[in-house]
């Protein structure tokens, strides 16, 4: 393969002039407008000294500007690194040093907080982007030349690095090299038979491999379209899906679109694909989905290391509960934790993932990145299955099992039996400190009913669901679920704030 821009450019529409993004000012970006704009942002790049391999952090909102930023990137042959706006001075400051980067962008309203960070890791170029069009970095590429020559790369050089969360240490740099990506979109491209006629909503961010290496470079790689919205907003989406072919999203977006009453079959008549992934779809969600719509959602399963790994099939059963079968060229093995043993179908273990897609490792961790690898698989640290017809199954992290009077608990399987309940709308399933048992099952449940808060009658509704030592011990309501930006329940939080649940016990 080559530089990922070539590899993407290659796959552009014939004529130049068919639309790439519908923006939400009105504007419309043609595939001629991508070449000439990710040329101008490439040569700002050059003139500020950004060399190939050189590093280039971004923080700021969602805009078409840096998605053109992210390809002239590509083209210049630097390292694309963006990093979620929420990110605190104190985080961002981590991401600097560790990353060492030629140039921070950063939204405008930040300037003067970049700067001073900045100041602090050498003096980096900081120039600033702004969600319409404003900002520094904006003006020098109003006056850059509309022509460059794409740097050459080869498959193992760097085209990103992705920080992980960090939930349990310091954040690491997952590298994502040209071949990583170019394989993984065009795989995509094939399985979930995108053409040039689709039209994706994309209303996902860009600072994270879904809605920018998904989203964009499969797109991109079909030679199709996308309307292109700043956020999620339920209003906005509902109104776009007449013009749209295909939806990318987390399960939270289609929970939110269910609530709206005039979600139904008639407004998406049309569609060809909505995708979920990023955080577990809830069989419950999938099935209320399918009988509201017709559609059934296609789950697949991702990672920051690994981009798409599985997915349910385009044709054939998309099962609930399940994120389908391994990717062409992806080998999916389910091992035991300890010894790394394989496992038989059905048996629970961790999933390790080899293929063109897994990551070069991770930035300046050689020590860690060696511990995360096994005879060539990438050690997931999510437990899963395969069952007899080759579905693969999740059933939560590794460090999320629980494990009580030396019993494993999966809280996967806890919260599919309450999501189940005709009073649950949203359940997280989390293990707290036991004085007797080493861990009590703890379930936080969000009801449909707003009034709703009775949680025994759920423990009694789950008693010939589950077995006694499954059951939760306590259960507690709440108006909603703490998530991050991409819909992922934040259990970590939850554990902080029900660590004392069976203190007095």
């Amino acid at each position: 393969m080559a530089n990922l821009y070539e590899t993407l450019s290659r796959r552009f529409p014939a004529d130049l002039s068919r639309p790439f993004a519908w923006l939400p000012d009105g504007r419309c970006m043609t595939y001629a407008d991508v070449e000439t704009a990710s040329a101008r942002f490439a040569n700002v790049l050059a003139d500020a000294d950004v060399e190939p391999g050189d590093r280039v952090a971004v923080q700021a909102a969602k805009s078409i500007e840096m998605l053109m930023l992210y390809l002239g990137c590509l083209r210049a042959g630097a390292v694309f690194l963006p990093l979620n706006p929420a990110y605190t001075a104190g985080e961002l400051s981590y991401f600097l040093r560790d990353a060492e980067p030629a140039l921070f962008v950063c939204d405008p309203a930040r300037e003067a907080e970049a700067l001073e960070l900045a100041q602090a890791q050498g003096g980096i170029r900081v120039e600033t982007l702004g969600e319409h069009g404003d900002g520094t970095l904006n003006e020098l590429v109003a006056s850059a030349s509309p022509v460059f020559a794409t740097v050459a790369r080869e498959d193992d050089d760097l085209a990103a690095i992705l920080y992980t969360s960090g939930t349990t240490g310091r954040s690491k740099g997952a590298m994502l090299s040209h071949g990583n990506l170019a394989s993984n979109a065009l795989t995509l491209v094939d399985y979930w038979r995108f053409t040039g006629e689709d039209v994706l909503l994309h209303a996902l961010p860009i600072f994270h491999t879904h809605g920018l290496f998904v989203g964009t470079n499969v797109t991109l790689a079909a030679g199709a379209s996308m309307i292109f919205q700043p956020k999620f907003d339920a209003g906005m989406v509902m109104a776009a899906l007449p013009r749209a072919t295909v939806m990318m999203g987390v399960p939270t977006f289609y929970i939110r679109l269910l609530a709206e009453p005039g979600f139904d079959r008639d407004l998406i008549s049309h569609m060809r694909l909505f995708i979920s992934g990023s955080a577990p779809l809830s069989a419950d969600i999938h099935r209320e989905f399918f009988e509201r719509t017709g559609h059934a959602i296609l789950e697949r399963y991702g990672m920051t290391e690994t981009n798409m790994n599985t997915s349910n099939p385009y044709e054939g059963e998309r099962r609930a509960g399940t994120v389908g079968f391994p990717l062409p060229g992806v080998s999916i093995r389910i091992a035991d934790p300890e010894t790394g043993a394989a496992l038989p179908s059905g048996e629970i273990g961790v999933i390790e993932i080899a293929g063109p897609n897994v990551f070069k490792g991770y930035w300046r961790m050689p020590e860690k990145t060696a511990e995360e690898f096994r005879d060539g698989f990438f050690i997931s640290g999510d437990l899963g299955f395969i069952d007899e017809r080759g579905y693969v199954s999740i059933v939560g992290r590794a460090k999320d099992l629980i494990i009580a009077g030396g019993y494993n608990i999966y809280p996967a399987e806890v919260e599919a039996a309450l999501d189940e309940l005709p009073q649950v709308h949203e359940s997280a399933v989390i293990g707290a400190p036991h004085p007797d048992l080493g861990e009590g099952v703890v379930a936080i449940v969000v009801p449909r009913d707003p009034t709703f808060a009775d949680g025994e009658t759920l423990v009694t509704a789950l008693a010939d669901r589950l077995a006694r030592y499954k059951q939760p011990r306590r259960i507690f309501i709440l108006p909603e679920l703490p998530k991050n930006s991409m819909g992922k329940v934040q259990k970590t939080v939850l554990r902080d704030r029900f660590r004392y649940t069976f203190a007095q016990s």
